[in-house]
């Protein structure tokens, strides 16, 4: 039987309002790729500007009206504020049972996380008593060097990398969350390892990889033709050794490198201005990436607090937001605009006013070295899979996943 495993879809993904809670702004890691330019010890959310977050959303029922809802915890390193989370979500389910609430049999907790602290006995119980509405990941970047190149300990002396301390907690992760995904970041200095990440990520057991280029302007020239070739490297080995039968790396993906369709394709990336953040002193952001700690040049976007509610004025600029409005001509006319991605807070900071509608197009060469790549991917992978007299069993499988290709 022919199996090409494919990508999970994110939970109720679409229909889901995500509402993060910056808890904390502090983390044991300074990371070197790290978009928190921000991060301190001192803003900490408290126990009661969580709770009146919490009821102003649920008291306003009717502005929410999402069929599902993923409670999300960031930091800094959310699991350093364990023992607020636990109260949170305690209330939060409490809360809703109690208001009848509609989302009460249809939530997430949700956690993107180093890895750290994961092993703890605070960060065990609290996942033993939510394990059946939770969703961790752990960011770990590949193999040691390529890992510690970036993700390193906070401190003044020598760096120091946190690999060692994070690989230990992979196993227990996977035993509790099997098939679970984690989030590999790559920037200019560690392209030369992404080959032998990926693999390694394979070997660990982590089946099924999220990995993507940092959108800020880091390239050099010529990192695209490296990106290229390490991506064509690693095409080889998965088909050469038949690990997309059971692995998953979202570089490889068909819905890209196309032309884009103006009528169908014309939606925003991302989901800010639907999604709500909340941080230490309840201001309410459309997306973290709109809060201060997150913002190298443009002041923070606030569109309300805990105090006052959402100010939909100031929100009404994210709901009319699409690729053609923030885009150039040239981006536009781009005959591989499928699939290009961008930042949205990213846009905003980068951008020669305070404005949205202006986007970074610093990953261009990156996204068409991607496609060139991704196109040699499912090219060889279509060769062999014909050679092996399965080509059509390998057509019938891509439309059962994505219908509209044909």
């Amino acid at each position: 039987m022919f199996h090409i495993k494919q990508e999970k879809p994110s939970w109720q993904s679409g229909i889901a309002k995500n509402i993060t809670f910056i808890v904390t702004k502090d983390c044991q890691l300074a990371c070197k790729y790290c978009y928190l330019v921000g991060k301190n010890e001192k803003e900490r959310m408290s126990w009661d500007v969580a709770k009146k977050a919490i009821d102003y959303i649920l008291d306003n029922e009717q502005d929410f009206r999402e069929e599902s809802v993923i409670w999300d915890f960031i930091g800094g390193e959310p699991f350093l504020e364990i023992e607020l989370i636990d109260k949170i979500c305690d209330y939060l389910k409490m809360e809703m049972f109690r208001r009848n609430h509609h989302w009460f049999n249809s939530y997430r907790f949700s956690f993107s996380t180093n890895g750290i602290n994961y092993h703890t006995d605070k960060v065990q119980d609290f996942i033993k008593k939510n394990r059946e509405h939770i969703s961790i990941g752990i960011t770990i970047d590949g193999t040691e060097k390529k890992h510690d190149l970036n993700r390193i300990w906070k401190g003044d002396g020598p760096e120091h990398g946190s690999y060692k301390d994070v690989v230990k907690n992979i196993p227990l992760w996977l035993e509790q969350f099997p098939g679970a995904g984690t989030k590999v970041t790559i920037s200019s200095a560690d392209i030369p390892y992404i080959k032998e990440s990926v693999l390694h990520l394979f070997n660990l057991g982590i089946n099924e990889i999220h990995i993507n280029c940092v959108f800020e302007d880091v390239w050099k020239e010529g990192d695209d033709a490296l990106f290229e070739d390490q991506l064509m490297q690693l095409a080889d080995t998965i088909i050469d050794n038949d690990l997309y039968k059971e692995n998953t790396c979202s570089f490889y993906t068909e819905n890209m490198g196309k032309p884009m369709d103006c009528v169908l394709d014309n939606g925003n990336w991302c989901g800010s201005g639907k999604m709500l953040a909340i941080d230490a002193v309840g201001n309410f952001y459309p997306c973290t990436r709109f809060a201060q700690y997150s913002l190298r040049d443009k002041k923070a976007w606030i569109i309300g607090n805990i105090h006052d509610g959402i100010d939909k004025n100031k929100l009404r600029p994210f709901l009319t937001l699409d690729r053609c409005t923030q885009s150039t001509q040239e981006c536009i006319d781009c005959e591989v605009a499928s699939g290009c991605a961008w930042c949205q807070g990213e846009n905003y900071d980068t951008a020669d006013t305070p404005t949205i509608y202006q986007r970074s197009t610093a990953i261009c060469k990156m996204h068409k070295a991607h496609v060139r790549a991704n196109n040699y991917y499912w090219n060889k992978l279509f060769r062999k899979l014909e050679l092996e007299g399965k080509r059509e069993e390998f057509e019938q499988n891509k439309k059962s996943v994505n219908p509209e290709i044909c």
